[in-house]
């Protein structure tokens, strides 16, 4: 049997080591978070510096890659923003008097153009200005016609072999889709189609090629065609190369992402929905559920209870 000075002994050693022990328990705890938080804070801070690194910095390379276009405030490219409706309606007039005479533009059609830059009737007049070929008739004869709305907008050559024929061997590519083909996407065709510029000291240009320092390689078998007051806008738009760019450049962007506007409306909507329910689900568990979660049992003993059970007594 312990003596009282003996107890009392035990006691204070057994809470001095207790002591010990939390205070050595939350040393490390303190140490792991603080190592945990600054290795987060590395990894964090490298990520940052290695985006920067690859949108801003020089390397040996970088006439192969080209250079980084600069970020244009395209209104599209915000989380909510839209088209500019009007833009694309000058975009594809810039498309048809300029671009059209080499490009084709093959997933675009005449109906798509509806609602979205032309009324209807104008767009109907604008496919009977070209002539396409069907057939057969009931002679079994391919015969030429106007063209309507279910057309695609036309080629500018007839096939491949043609199209590089006329371009020096060079094949213009399809811009249906070329700003999601392109890394940098609108800003970097705005870049290029803005860019052109006479090289520098020590570049040489071969024949029949452009210099371009947002080309890969600085040299583009396509020549400047964007200048100022090369369209006439019908709407009075000052016609200069960059307003021009922009135009041609966001209607480009439309051709590539016609559902752009409506994916936005929708997730807008959808993100509206969510966040509703969300909050009412919330309120449904804090006014409904917290009688159930916050209920506590308690036993009261009645008195002059022995504590013992109807087991005890079958036990006995």
């Amino acid at each position: 049997m312990f003596s009282g000075g003996s107890f009392g002994a035990f006691k204070t050693a057994a809470q001095g080591a207790a002591k010990r022990f939390t205070t050595q328990a939350g040393s490390k705890d303190m140490t792991y978070n603080a190592a945990m938080g600054a290795l987060g804070a590395t990894a964090i801070g490298s990520s940052v510096l290695l985006f920067n690194l690859n949108r801003t910095a020089a390397h040996a390379n970088m006439e192969a890659d080209g250079l980084h276009p600069a970020d244009y405030p395209f209104p599209q490219k915000k989380m909510l923003g839209t088209f500019d409706h009007a833009s694309i309606r000058r975009g594809f007039q810039v498309f048809k008097e300029v671009c059209a005479a080499c490009h084709s533009l093959d997933l675009v059609y005449w109906r798509n153009l509806v609602g979205v830059a032309y009324s209807d009737e104008e767009v109907r007049a604008m496919a009977e200005e070209y002539e396409y070929t069907d057939g057969p008739d009931d002679q079994g004869q391919m015969f030429e016609r106007t063209g309507k709305l279910t057309d695609p907008i036309p080629r500018p050559y007839a096939n491949e072999e043609a199209a590089r024929a006329a371009n020096a061997g060079a094949l213009p590519p399809d811009l249906s889709l070329i700003t999601k083909a392109r890394h940098g996407g609108v800003d970097y065709i705005y870049a290029l189609l803005t860019g052109y510029t006479d090289a520098p000291a020590g570049v040489e240009v071969k024949e029949g090629l452009n210099y371009n320092p947002y080309f890969p390689g600085g040299s583009i078998a396509m020549a400047q065609n964007i200048f100022d007051g090369v369209v006439e806008y019908e709407d009075g738009t000052p016609n200069t190369a960059s307003q021009i760019t922009k135009d041609v450049v966001t209607f480009l962007n439309w051709a590539a992402e016609p559902e752009l506007d409506d994916r936005k409306k929708i997730g807008a909507k959808a993100a509206l929905l969510f966040s509703s329910l969300t909050l009412i689900a919330l309120w449904i568990k804090r006014n409904r559920w917290h009688t159930i979660k916050t209920r506590k049992i308690v036993f009261n003993s009645p008195k002059n209870w022995s504590g013992k059970t109807p087991f005890d007594k079958t036990k006995n």
